[in-house]
C-alpha cells in the first residue's frame, strides 16, 4: 500500500485503465477528466470511457486475429475495460462489440465505486506539476489545445504532430517479389541503407491509366467540420494528386526515373510505386507519397490494382485526420516515461497507437509501471513476443531511422498487427491441426499466426506470475 497518489490526466479508455490498475495493486490515484467542465468537439457525454466512435472493439478471436490476441492478453491481466466491455456486449459475429452506453455507465461506476480512485471533474491546462511525482497524460486525440502546447514546450516543436497523415502500410511477405523488385532510385545509398532499400512494383501505360481512372472514382471519406482540411503541398492525398491531372503521379510519388526492373531489363516501367522498410523486423513497409482519404474498401480494391499488390494484407490503411500524438520513439523510454523527466508518463492514443483496445491496453502497462515504481519496484516490461510487448515495442523505437531525415523516425500510429511481433524462433514446426495433416493455400499462414499467438499468451502467463511473485516479495 501506498499513501500517495498518482494522477491520471485523460477519463478515456487508456485513461480509466490506467487509474483500475493502480488502484488494484493498492496505489491511490487521482483520475482528472475535464468533460463535466470542458466538452469536446467529439464527445457527447461526460461518462468515462465513451466510446467516440464505432462500438466494436474488432475481432475476438484470440488464435488468428492480433486484436482478439490483445484481448486475452487484456482479460489475463485483470483488464477493466475488457471487464465491463464483456459484461455489454452486444451481437456482432465474431466480433466483441458493446453497447456504448451500458459499457461507459459500467466503467464509470466501477472507478466511482473504488476506494482508491478519486474522480477529479477539472481540466489541466499545462503538464503535471513538479509535486505529482507520478502522472501519466492520456489525453487521447483531442487534447486541449492548452496541454498540446505545454506539451510541445516540453519537448520540443517537431515532437508532436496534430494530424495524421498516413500511407497504407503492407505485410512484407504478402507483396510479390516475382512482380516486384529491391532497388533505391539510381542505386543511391543513404545513410543505413545498401543501394537497394525500396520495393518496386512497375506499371505499364495502361496500368497506370486504369489506376489514375480508379483513384478519380473512388469513393472518399470527408472530412469532420472540426477537423478542417489540412492539406499542403508537401503531403497531399494520393486522389488529390490524381484530380490534378493524368501525368502528375507519374511525375511525383510514381515516378519511374533511376530504376531498372531486375525481373525484366530491357522494358521501361511507365510508373512505379515504392514500398519504404517501415520496422525494424522488416516485416511491414509502406506505400511512399500514398498518404489518402479513399475509403477503406475502396483502398484495398483499388491497391489491389498495383502489379505485386495483388494479394497484398495491409496492416493499415491510409488516412488523414486530426490526431494529437507525440513522437514518442524519442521522446519515451521503454517504460512509456517521458525521458527529460522521471515520473511522468503517456498512455493511450497520444502515444501514437491506433484503436481502443491498443489504447486502453498502453493505459493498463503505463498504470502497472506507475504503480510498480510508488512501490518501489522496477516496472516489469512484457517481452517482446506478447500482444502487450509487441505494441509497446512499436510505440518506444520499433521503426527505423529515416534515410530522408537522419535522426528522425519513421513513426506513424499503427494498430497492433502481427507485423510487429517478431519473426517466429528457426525451427518452429507448424501444426497443421485443421488441413488434413498438409497445409493448402492460406493454411500456411493461419497455422503461422497460431503459433505465433500461442507462444505470446504463453509468454504473457509467464510474465504476469513473474510480476504476481516479484510483488508478493
Amino acid at each position: 500500500m501506498s499513501d500517495k497518489p498518482i494522477h491520471v490526466i485523460g477519463g478515456g479508455l487508456a485513461g480509466s485503465e490506467a487509474a483500475w490498475q493502480i488502484a488494484h495493486a493498492g496505489v491511490p490515484v487521482i483520475l482528472h477528466e475535464m468533460r463535466g467542465v470542458r466538452g469536446t468537439e467529439a464527445h457527447k457525454t461526460d461518462g468515462l470511457a465513451e466510446l467516440v466512435c464505432s462500438n466494436s472493439f474488432r475481432s475476438d478471436d484470440a488464435e488468428t486475429n492480433a486484436v482478439g490476441l490483445l484481448h486475452a492478453e487484456m482479460r489475463l491481466a485483470g483488464s477493466l475495460i475488457m471487464a465491463c466491455g464483456d459484461a455489454h456486449q452486444v451481437p456482432a459475429g465474431g466480433a466483441l462489440a458493446v453497447d456504448r452506453d451500458g459499457f461507459s455507465d459500467a466503467v464509470t461506476a466501477k472507478l466511482v465505486a473504488h476506494p482508491l480512485v478519486t474522480i477529479v471533474r477539472e481540466e489541466v491546462s499545462g503538464l503535471p506539476p513538479a509535486e505529482w511525482d507520478q502522472a501519466i497524460i492520456a489525453t487521447g486525440p483531442l487534447t486541449a489545445p492548452s496541454l498540446a502546447e505545454a506539451i510541445r514546450a516540453e519537448t520540443g516543436a517537431d515532437a508532436l504532430a496534430f494530424f495524421d497523415a498516413i500511407a497504407p502500410i503492407v505485410h512484407f511477405d504478402t507483396i510479390d517479389m516475382n512482380v516486384a523488385w529491391f532497388q533505391s532510385r539510381y542505386d543511391k545509398v543513404g545513410p543505413g541503407g545498401t543501394g537497394k532499400d525500396y520495393i518496386n512494383c512497375p506499371m505499364d501505360r495502361d496500368q497506370y491509366l486504369a489506376f489514375v481512372e480508379a483513384l478519380n472514382e473512388g469513393a472518399k471519406t470527408e472530412f469532420k467540420q472540426w477537423e478542417g482540411t489540412p492539406y499542403f503541398d508537401g503531403c497531399l492525398p494520393i486522389e488529390v494528386m490524381a484530380e490534378r491531372g493524368p501525368e502528375t503521379l507519374r511525375h511525383g510519388p510514381m515516378k519511374p526515373m533511376g530504376l531498372t526492373n531486375a525481373h525484366n531489363p530491357t522494358v521501361k516501367a511507365y510508373a512505379v510505386v515504392q514500398l519504404r522498410q517501415d520496422n525494424a523486423l522488416g516485416t511491414l513497409y509502406n506505400m511512399v507519397g500514398f498518404q489518402t482519404k479513399l475509403k477503406h474498401g475502396e483502398q484495398t480494391r483499388i491497391f489491389r490494382m498495383i502489379p505485386g499488390l495483388e494479394n497484398a494484407e495491409f496492416a493499415r490503411l491510409g488516412g488523414l485526420h486530426r490526431n494529437t500524438y507525440i513522437n514518442s520513439p524519442t521522446l519515451l523510454s521503454g517504460d512509456l516515461q517521458l525521458k527529460g523527466r522521471p515520473g511522468l508518463r503517456f498512455a493511450g492514443q497520444i502515444t501514437g497507437c491506433e484503436g481502443y483496445v491498443e489504447s486502453a491496453s498502453i493505459g493498463l502497462l503505463a498504470g502497472r509501471f506507475a504503480a510498480s515504481e510508488r512501490l518501489g519496484r522496477a516496472p516489469s516490461l512484457p517481452p517482446a513476443t506478447t500482444a502487450f510487448g509487441a505494441l509497446l515495442g512499436h510505440i518506444t523505437g520499433g521503426h527505423i531511422v529515416s534515410d530522408d531525415e537522419p535522426g528522425k523516425r519513421s513513426f506513424q500510429p499503427m494498430n497492433i498487427n502481427f507485423g510487429l511481433f517478431p519473426p517466429l524462433e528457426a525451427g518452429t514446426k507448424l501444426k497443421p491441426d485443421d488441413f488434413e495433416g498438409r497445409f493448402r493455400g492460406k493454411d500456411k499462414s493461419i497455422a503461422k499466426k497460431k503459433a505465433i499467438t500461442s507462444r505470446a499468451l504463453a509468454d504473457c502467463r509467464a510474465w504476469l506470475g513473474d510480476a504476481l511473485r516479484h510483488a508478493a516479495e
